[in-house]
């Protein structure tokens, strides 16, 4: 996969380089849910959210080559199960958090590193926007159809798509560690802090219905 990127025109893979992290640092429902997981952990937690929302990318970046995206995107009916699933994931999250103990890493809702990732995991691939944003974006960086020494589509895809998803890892990781450190020396308001996390996973599940 690494020679795929190698071989890329230049000006193509640094424009997919600028444009991933452009969205990559953008404020987004990963970018929260580490943040949230943060502040109510740990930086440790906050990097274990991270590292879970990255992973589910993979299986969107897989979705994506196998062209089973494609074919979720044609079904409105398949898009709308897996928003209100997403959503009620969230839902249950804010009701953790909201209802945590006021202690780091002693409250109720206060995830371990573990249990972090897997929110991670689930709360991304439980997002339908990633499915049509790899249909939108990985496509304007392939390698044109004239192009007969170019890698299959898949392996473009594969290439691209996992570049983007390391680069959207560490981004995503560092909001959660960051957020996590505030976390610690706020952390005599934790129970104020588990409200915010609360709010705002109550947020993105508010957005998840509403997009």
């Amino acid at each position: 996969m690494i020679d795929i990127l190698l071989s890329m025109p230049p000006d193509r893979f640094w424009s997919f380089l600028v444009g991933a992290l452009v969205v990559n640092f953008a404020p987004g429902a990963d970018m929260v849910f580490a943040t949230a997981c943060g502040i109510v952990g740990g930086p440790r937690v906050g990097a274990a959210a991270g590292f879970g929302a990255g992973t589910g990318v993979l299986v969107h970046i897989a979705l994506a080559a196998l062209g089973l995206s494609a074919l979720i995107a044609a079904h409105p009916q398949a898009l709308l199960v897996i928003r209100w699933l997403g959503a009620g994931y969230l839902i249950w999250l804010a009701w953790q958090s909201w209802r945590a103990g006021t202690t780091v890493g002693k409250g109720r809702g206060t995830p371990s590193g573990w249990q972090a990732y897997r929110r991670g995991v689930l709360s991304n691939v439980l997002n339908p926007k990633p499915v049509l944003f790899m249909l939108a974006f990985l496509p304007q960086f392939l390698a044109p159809a004239s192009d007969t020494a170019a890698a299959p589509v898949w392996q473009q895809i594969m290439a691209l798509g996992g570049l983007f998803a390391v680069t959207g890892t560490l981004v995503t990781v560092g909001y959660g560690v960051l957020a996590g450190y505030a976390g610690r020396i706020l952390a005599a308001r934790m129970g104020v802090l588990n409200k915010v996390s609360a709010v705002l996973f109550g947020a993105l599940a508010l957005r998840l219905l509403l997009d």
